[in-house]
């Protein structure tokens, strides 16, 4: 059967892979034939090497509210959390359905994590209990639909390091139990499998760390043990893939103690992690953190850092409770970029992820 009625199947194939990623699920109902080709893994890789696959950031959102006053927005002390879409390229936002029976909004301080074409989101505590939650969700871009994924195991754990392959697992590591304790304990969730398997633990209990994985490691950042209670350390460890083991503590990693929530790397080759740092934008190299450029005014208080292909997307605002504004940096030439936000979607951002589609 062809793809397209009247056209060889090839060119039936690169009128598929310039779908937008948005249309992927209508693409998906329309017939079998195009059903089992979206499924394929080479259809994924004609569409990269195309160029015709799209950076998407998905956002847990504050939602902001119009009031009746003509161009007014509310920003709720207490604010209901969303998953929002930000498309670099065209510039376009959005919002995801919602998971199912979350009426009243995202789990407050869950993760965003993007595993292939799925997100996954999860812990966080209930925002009308402010019970911890196990629970994982995953949604399907090419589907458009959620499942159930299985909980955490374990403890309940709240500000834990998460990090992905981008391929097909999240790493997480790290957070606090429910009193309070800060946590040594790993796990690896794989995705497609839908299962948990353990990692042997770090050397340090870390709480509020910071997870990010590039070269192969899963790279576990600051944090603060037990006793310290808030007091970030500067040190980080890795989880090596390939040999199943952290390599050894790098104390000092950070250069100052400091909350590492900010610091983020991009997949390029030279595997250079940034951080926004004392109103600078900072980069390391050789073991050091060297200022490369200063943060726009508007973005002095960072909500939410990401980077990818060279680029760098900042949120933030210019102090608590201001609307947030978006810039991008070119990590080329270290130019600022001002990306238009509209009001409805200026809200805080909690946490984030990069994914390609």
């Amino acid at each position: 059967m062809d793809l397209l009625p009247g056209l060889p199947n090839d060119m039936g194939l690169e009128c598929l892979i310039r779908v937008p990623y948005r249309n992927l699920s209508a693409v998906n109902s329309v017939c079998r034939g195009w059903k089992l080709e979206i499924q394929l893994p080479e259809f994924w890789r004609q569409r990269k090497a195309a160029g015709f696959a799209r950076r998407v950031i998905a956002m847990a959102q504050a939602r902001v509210e119009k009031t009746r006053e003509p161009a007014s927005m509310k920003y709720a002390a207490t604010p209901v959390y969303r998953l929002t879409v930000f498309e670099p390229e065209t510039g376009d936002w959005a919002e995801l359905p919602p998971i199912p029976g979350f009426s009243n909004g995202l789990p407050m301080f869950c993760r965003v994590v993007g595993v292939g074409s799925n997100l996954v989101v999860m812990g966080g505590w209930n925002p009308v209990t402010w019970e911890v939650s196990k629970a994982v969700y995953v949604y399907n871009f090419v589907y458009a639909t959620w499942r159930r994924g299985a909980d955490m195991p374990g403890c309940r754990r709240s500000f834990f390091a998460c990090a992905s392959d981008h391929n097909s697992t999240v790493f997480v590591a790290g957070g606090h139990d429910e009193e309070k304790n800060a946590l040594r304990s790993a796990m690896a969730y794989d995705v497609a499998g839908d299962r948990w398997v353990p990692l042997p633990e770090m050397a340090m209990e870390r709480d509020e760390c910071k997870g990010s994985f590039h070269r192969g490691k899963f790279h576990v950042i600051g944090g603060y043990d037990t006793a310290m209670q808030g007091r970030f350390g500067a040190s980080a460890e890795a989880f090596d893939v390939s040999t199943w083991q952290w390599d050894v503590v790098q104390e000092d990693f950070l250069g100052t103690a400091t909350c590492p929530r900010t610091c983020v790397d991009y997949d390029d080759d030279d595997g250079y992690l940034y951080m926004c740092r004392d109103n600078n934008v900072v980069k390391q190299t050789n073991s050091s953190w060297q200022v490369v450029i200063q943060l726009p005014s508007d973005v002095s208080n960072v909500a939410y850092v990401t980077a990818w292909q060279g680029k760098m997307l900042v949120i933030g605002s210019s102090k608590f409770s201001e609307p947030h504004k978006t810039f991008i940096l070119d990590l080329s030439t270290y130019a600022w970029t001002n990306v238009n936000m509209p009001e409805n979607f200026s809200g805080h951002v909690q946490s984030g992820c990069c994914l390609e589609i």
